[in-house]
């Protein structure tokens, strides 16, 4: 990892709203936080040279489409080599029940949030996706509940 860049309170307020709305209209934006526009937008500009911004994307909600149900997979693969970690990788993210991935240390070696239409296509996915892989040596999966926390980032010793 590179060095961390260092982050005013502007810089917070700045990345603060853009995680609300990143289609906020640079105008908006630097009323907000309290800059001229031009000076906004290379904040704005800096942030994603620097690294800190990595894009903008939309939130889509996977129940809005028909995917009502979803899981977290823990998954270990044998053997751990970076191959079979990045074939698996691969794969995985080919997946259209793939949200998220992330490889992890502790008892599980991956991580997999997954978005399915019901129980069936949950099965279905562990079964004939998973459990077909001959590097997957074992998995357990959790129904999602509820997603409680927020994806924002916000500046530290801050509430």
């Amino acid at each position: 990892m590179g060095a961390s860049v260092e982050l005013d309170s502007v810089d917070w307020r700045i990345l603060e709203e853009l995680q609300n709305d990143a289609s906020i209209a640079n105008r908006t934006l630097a009323e907000r936080v309290g800059l001229a526009p031009s000076s906004c937008l290379q904040r704005v500009r800096k942030l994603r040279e620097s690294g800190v911004i990595t894009g903008i994307h939309a939130s889509v909600s996977p129940a809005a489409l028909g995917l009502g149900l979803e899981a977290v997979v823990s998954i270990n693969v044998r053997p751990h080599t970076r191959e079979v970690v990045n074939s698996f990788q691969r794969f995985i993210l080919t997946q259209p029940e793939t949200l998220n991935l992330l490889h992890v240390s502790g008892q599980a070696d991956f991580l997999l949030h997954v978005a399915v239409a019901d129980s069936g296509h949950l099965q279905t996915f562990l079964v004939d996706t998973l459990a077909s892989r001959s590097e997957v040596r074992y998995f357990t999966s959790s129904v999602v509940l509820d997603e409680a926390r927020s994806r924002a980032l916000t500046r530290p010793g801050r509430a």
